[in-house]
């Protein structure tokens, strides 16, 4: 397969871009091709500081670079030839298979939904990884993408999350939860109390009903699903208490798996490709990781088996 990488986006571009895609190529099969996108002389440099052969990568020139703080809609449409616009024309046109980014989110957003909307998606989503205390992993969607959401727009996460869980992560029937103040079907704000209504006894995922956040590291869910709002609040305080642990050295085995270069990033789920976005502060091993996400994203033809759940989910509805 192809991975386009967008060498240009981060706070640490394209250093931690280029030495992520060098680590990461070292250990993909011989079939994989990483296409660096970016200045080509700069990246040409950049190779040569490593005393990596160019050869090893396709290199395609993109000469703009869409800031962290710019406008995401107005950015793409002003800067053309920036990275991340000429990574969404290459996917459009089929000359990769995925494209990976840990540049402006927003942008990266927008191009998904005007290149590759699958129609009847209210919203797409973005995810994190939750690891268990049993050994597994879990799944939080939405971490902000919507900070607002309609009852119908949760019940579509949990599809999401249901099958990025069961063919990206490998497991068989995962238990959705939705996020709730209580266990019980009636607590919470009128937005989850409906929503909850939605998902009982749903015949498109395996529900298990409210989960409190003192559960998200149990095995009660495998998917937990929330409003980006909430979501991104649950993310960040898990990443600060991260912080606050390694600062003290209060660091095992088990807490290790919190930090975020383990996973590389998060597909944007609810499109026709296989689009991911990682943090910007990442290094090259959140780098390489998140290539290697982009490719058991593609892999697993995740994008297809999403339109093909929607399309049985409307049809049901009609």
């Amino acid at each position: 397969m192809i991975i386009g990488l967008d060498v240009a986006g981060g706070d640490f571009a394209p250093d931690s871009t280029i030495k992520g895609a060098i680590l990461a190529v070292r250990e993909l099969s011989c079939d994989d091709t990483i296409v660096l996108i970016g200045d080509q002389e700069l990246i040409n440099s950049k190779l040569k500081e490593n005393d990596i052969d160019h050869t090893i990568f396709e290199i395609v020139h993109a000469p703009d670079t869409i800031g962290m703080g710019e406008h995401p809609t107005k950015a793409l449409v002003q800067k053309p030839l920036s990275s991340i616009a000429i990574g969404f024309d290459l996917l459009k046109n089929k000359k990769i298979d995925a494209f990976a980014s840990v540049g402006n989110t927003g942008a990266m957003l927008v191009g998904c939904i005007t290149s590759s909307s699958i129609q009847g998606i209210l919203r797409p989503c973005t995810t994190t990884v939750l690891p268990k205390e049993n050994g597994g992993v879990g799944i939080l969607l939405d971490i902000g993408t919507n900070a607002d959401c309609k009852p119908e727009v949760l019940y579509q996460f949990a599809i999401l999350g249901s099958l990025y869980s069961q063919y990206v992560y490998n497991i068989h029937k995962p238990k959705i939860g939705l996020l709730n103040i209580g266990e019980e079907e009636g607590k919470g704000n009128l937005v989850t109390q409906a929503a909850f209504k939605l998902m009982k006894n749903s015949p498109d995922f395996n529900f298990v009903g409210n989960i409190e956040g003192r559960d998200l590291f149990k095995d009660k869910a495998d998917v937990i699903v929330c409003d980006g709002f909430t979501g991104n609040i649950v993310l960040k305080n898990i990443e600060a208490m991260f912080r606050l642990m390694i600062k003290r050295n209060l660091t095992d085995e088990y807490f290790n798996r919190f930090n975020y270069e383990n996973y590389g990033g998060t597909p944007i789920l609810g499109i026709d490709s296989s689009v991911i976005v990682g943090h910007g502060i990442s290094s090259a091993k959140a780098i390489k990781n998140m290539i290697f996400l982009s490719r058991d994203v593609h892999n697993a033809k995740l994008s297809g088996k999403i339109k093909k759940a929607i399309n049985n989910y409307i049809n049901k509805e009609k």
